[in-house]
C-alpha cells in the first residue's frame, strides 16, 4: 500500500546551509560540504521511501535550479509546492515532480512553505509546513495576575514544522504528523 512523506528545506547543493548555526551556537546540519550533505539526504529518503510512496515537498528543494536534477534520485512520486529557494519555471520542475504547486490541501490540513498567517488557520485545523527549519511558530499567551499582565510564548500547536532539521533528515509520514506521533 503506497504511503504518503511530507518533507521539507532540503537545500540540495547549498553549501551555505551546513555552515547555518541554531540559536544556541551549534551547527544546524551535521554535514561541512554541500556534497556529502546531498548524499546523506538521498540515502535517508531511500531508507523510507519506495516507489510507489508519494512525497510532498514543501519547499527549497534545491538552493537553484542547478540541483533540480537531485530529484531522479529519489524514491517515490514528488509533488512540488515551491519555497522561496525554487525560483526556476515550472517547466525546469515538470521533469522531475508529479506536479508543482503552491501549497495543497488534504482534509482539514493545509501544506505550505512558509507558514500561513494565524488569522487563516480558522480554514484548516493544522498548517504543516517548511521554511523555519529548527524553529516553530509561537503563540504568545496572555495572563493576568495580580501584578499586570504576564506573556509568554510557547509553541503554536497548529502549525507543524517538517523541516529536514526536525524530522532526522528525512521524509515523515502525512498520517504521524497529522496524528500528531511525530
Amino acid at each position: 500500500m503506497a504511503k504518503t512523506f511530507v518533507t521539507a528545506d532540503l537545500h540540495f547543493g547549498h553549501q551555505g546551509v551546513c555552515e547555518f548555526l541554531k540559536a544556541d551556537g551549534t551547527k544546524l546540519r551535521p554535514w561541512d560540504n554541500a556534497d556529502d550533505m546531498n548524499k546523506a539526504l538521498i540515502e535517508n529518503w531511500n531508507a523510507v521511501v519506495h516507489d510507489h510512496d508519494m512525497v510532498y515537498v514543501l519547499g527549497d528543494f534545491a538552493v537553484n535550479k542547478k540541483y533540480i536534477w537531485l530529484a531522479r534520485e529519489l524514491n517515490g512520486r514528488k509533488i512540488l509546492v515551491k519555497g522561496n529557494h525554487d525560483t526556476g519555471a515550472l517547466g525546469e520542475y515538470a521533469e522531475y515532480f508529479d506536479d508543482v504547486r503552491g501549497c495543497s490541501q488534504h482534509g482539514k490540513a493545509i501544506l505550505t512553505h512558509i507558514p500561513v498567517h494565524p488569522s487563516q488557520l480558522n480554514r484548516w485545523a493544522v498548517n504543516v509546513h517548511g521554511h523555519l527549519h529548527a524553529t516553530s511558530v509561537l503563540e504568545e499567551i496572555e495572563t493576568m495576575t495580580g501584578i499586570g499582565v504576564i506573556s509568554e510564548f510557547v509553541r503554536d500547536e497548529r502549525y507543524v514544522c517538517v523541516s529536514v532539521e526536525q524530522t532526522n533528515f528525512r521524509p515523515i509520514l502525512l498520517d504521524e504528523v497529522l496524528n500528531g506521533k511525530r
